[in-house]
């Protein structure tokens, strides 16, 4: 069988320093043994695995069942800037050995260390391709030029996030030699289920602790500020006893400034407190759980502004050493501190709270995308690599086929009749659509939501989709901070104080965005429509009910209760006919759906409605559709509902225009066409003169609720990650 330009298997090399970069490595390394007609793997172990004095963890990597090739003692012990730089050197000189030994077709190197930087140069200067993992990122130390560094002596790179991907273009790196798959531990963070997580709570922080009543710490020195970082962590350790929680510690890595962080440690009893749990290296997949059921998680690991995003759980970030990295919005920086109070006042911010989940650094498919681009990797190139000069700047669509993965939104329309889920991409192109019929009770409609979000999520990977959230748009009064549907209108039923954020994010592990359908469609024009680029501008939804979304200064104004911009209900009649609000004269009344229907209904009894042309079949329910119908074909009575209609919208209109003075009222729905011309002669007759040349339109989107709600998410995580 022909694999990668030849008739032989790939010889991989994965080259491991320490327990953080094998959380890494390892998902690949599991995907590169299940598939042994295309790879062998070849598996060297140094750095600080081999260290009693953290841990060991060697022994994890043989507890997976994987077979270690190569055991290199390659650390001076020391712990300060010394020691680093000779072990690098130690490193460099047993690993020609060992490479010429193995003779791997590819090495693949992860992250940032100072030992991964020996494992490149090595693999460089001997002509073996480099595989580099997370490479394009910035935190702000030393790693960020260990980083770089290896990245230039890297010949193909898998990276994490689109900006990461742009920072290796911007580095002159060849575009086609990139793969953007995601972080491979979010592969198994977003599948780790463990119904026994309390077991893993209590065997590392004791029988009396609960889930989400405690804190776990994890603070490396900073070598280019190692006296400013122990002083961090002096304060740090501080404001944990004084807040008074269970507290998992973990030791510091190897960097210089270790030994003197653990001896701060040492000082102030911390392994002999009885709130902090002292430990050199907990496994994985415990530590996933630990994090995930966590109160907060405080220090300056890239774990703690990574991985543990994926669960939401509330992260304090502390000094500069992750200044660079993108956050999810559970992260809260601590960039300095001259005394623990700031430390603790953040304490007291997170402890306890629940975000919605991050996929900024991955969606659970990088393993495979990283499989593929390995055999898509022609070994009778040429081994010399190519710099692109100057850097790309058009072509920012880079993927492993070359590349169709887009940006993309799962949007969810809650309609009175139907309930909608779409894959809409970032230019507004509804990819697929599922439709159903929205169930009448609360938990029917809250799993069909689950069971189609869940489909379409699926589909989107297969449609090399990129997920970056769940936008909601729903009938009634919405709390957006919290994704709370405060009271729904009588269309949709058993929807009152709803959460609709949590079970969707704690099922598809995505940030959940949730608006009311008005808000929405204002959203919909401000991205896609006739108001993007205005700064102040109303849209009015006509449909079964008349709703709309104000924005003004290009933000969405949702008022002190969420109540803003429920122009429906502006009252343009004091003896009108009744409203769904339990008010009377409202513009619901007399120019929604509902309205026209009840009317038709009437005309229709009374022998009223049909004209020439037109028939109503035995069991078909009158609609509006049939008033608009017989207004068409000459009704005259037809007519002057429809006319008292529009006048009721156009006087809605001409409040809108005095209260809110916008540059611009977009009409959206199925009624638009039908009030606009009406709607412009009442402005004409009753506006004030200064407001009269304000421009009224009908929208030209066609699913405005589902893109607004697509809007509201790729808005969010592109100004995030961007």
């Amino acid at each position: 069988m022909e694999k990668n330009g030849n008739n032989r298997k790939l010889r991989v090399c994965v080259a491991t320093c320490n327990r953080a970069d094998y959380s890494k490595l390892a998902p690949i390394m599991f995907g590169i043994k299940m598939e042994p007609e295309f790879f062998e793997l070849d598996v060297v172990v140094l750095g600080s695995h081999l260290i009693d004095d953290y841990g060991n963890t060697y022994r994890m990597i043989e507890q997976d069942d994987f077979d270690i090739n190569t055991r290199l003692h390659t650390i001076v012990r020391g712990e300060d800037e010394a020691a680093m730089v000779e072990s690098v050197g130690l490193a460099l000189v047993k690993l020609p050995d060992v490479l010429n030994r193995l003779k791997p077709d590819i090495m693949i190197v992860h992250g940032d260390r100072f030992d991964a930087l020996a494992l490149a140069t090595s693999a460089a200067l001997m002509n073996i391709r480099i595989l580099h993992i997370e490479g394009g990122e910035v935190s702000g130390t030393i790693d960020d030029s260990i980083r770089h560094a290896i990245t230039k002596l890297a010949h193909y790179h898998v990276c994490c996030t689109r900006s990461a991907e742009q920072h290796l273009i911007s580095m002159c790196e060849d575009h086609d030699r990139i793969l953007l798959a995601g972080c491979p531990s979010y592969d198994k963070l977003l599948s780790a289920k463990n119904k026994d997580y309390m077991s893993i709570i209590r065997m590392w922080l004791g029988d009396d602790v609960k889930s989400k009543d405690y804190i776990v710490a994890l603070q490396h020195p900073v070598t280019t500020d190692i006296k400013h970082s122990i002083k961090m962590f002096e304060l740090t350790l501080d404001a944990l006893i004084s807040f008074n929680k269970r507290t998992l510690v973990l030791f510091p890595n190897i960097d210089a400034g270790s030994k003197e962080m653990v001896r701060v440690m040492r000082k102030k009893g911390i392994e002999h407190h009885p709130n902090f749990r002292a430990v050199k290296h907990v496994p994985f997949d415990q530590f996933i759980q630990l994090v995930a059921h966590a109160g907060c998680m405080i220090g300056n690991s890239s774990c703690g502004v990574r991985e543990v995003g994926a669960f939401g759980t509330p992260v304090i970030n502390l000094g500069t050493r992750q200044i660079g990295r993108e956050t999810g919005e559970n992260v809260l920086h601590v960039r300095d501190a001259d005394t623990q109070d700031k430390i603790l006042q953040a304490l007291h911010l997170q402890f306890g709270k629940q975000y919605p989940c991050s996929k900024i650094y991955g969606d659970g498919n990088a393993v495979p995308r990283i499989l593929k681009f390995l055999k898509s990797i022609d070994l009778q190139e040429p081994l010399q690599k190519k710099f692109c000069f100057p850097p790309v700047k058009e072509n920012i669509s880079q993927d492993i086929d070359h590349i169709l993965e887009t940006l993309s939104a799962l949007a969810v329309d809650l309609g009175g009749t139907n309930l909608r889920v779409a894959i809409v991409s970032m230019k507004g192109e509804i990819v697929k659509k599922y439709t159903q019929f929205n169930p009448k009770t609360y938990e029917e409609r809250i799993n069909l939501i689950l069971q189609m979000c869940v489909e379409a999520a699926a589909e989107a990977v297969k449609l090399n989709c990129r997920i970056l959230g769940v936008g909601i748009s729903t009938g009634g009064r919405v709390n957006p901070r919290e994704g709370i549907v405060l009271h729904s209108t009588k269309l949709i039923q058993e929807w009152n104080s709803v959460d609709l954020r949590t079970p969707l994010s704690d099922t598809l592990h995505l940030p959940v965005w949730v608006d009311n359908d008005g808000n929405c469609a204002a959203l919909a024009e401000r991205k896609f429509g006739q108001g993007k680029g205005l700064e102040n501008f109303v849209t009015l939804t006509t449909g079964t009910g008349i709703g709309g979304g104000i924005i003004h200064q290009h933000e969405l104004i949702h008022g002190s209760s969420f109540c803003a911009a429920e122009l429906g209900h502006l009252v343009v009649s004091l003896d009108g006919p009744d409203c769904s609000c339990g008010s009377h004269g409202c513009i619901e009344a007399y120019a929604s759906g509902m309205a026209l229907q009840r009317e038709a209904k009437k005309l229709h009894d009374e022998d009223l409605l049909l004209v020439e042309g037109m028939s109503v079949l035995k069991d078909e329910a009158v609609s509006a559709v049939h008033l608009i119908q017989a207004a068409k074909l000459g009704n005259t009575k037809a007519q002057s509902i429809l006319r008292t209609a529009g006048t009721a919208l156009g006087l809605g209109v001409v409040n809108i225009l005095h209260t809110i003075n916008p540059s611009l009222v977009i009409l959206s729905g199925v009624l638009a066409s039908h009030y606009i011309h009406i709607v412009k002669d009442v402005i004409r007759q009753q506006a004030l003169s200064s407001v009269q040349d304000v421009d009224v339109v009908v929208s030209d989107l066609v699913d405005p609720a589902l893109l607004g709600a697509a809007s509201m998410v790729l808005d969010y995580t592109t100004r995030r990650i961007c």
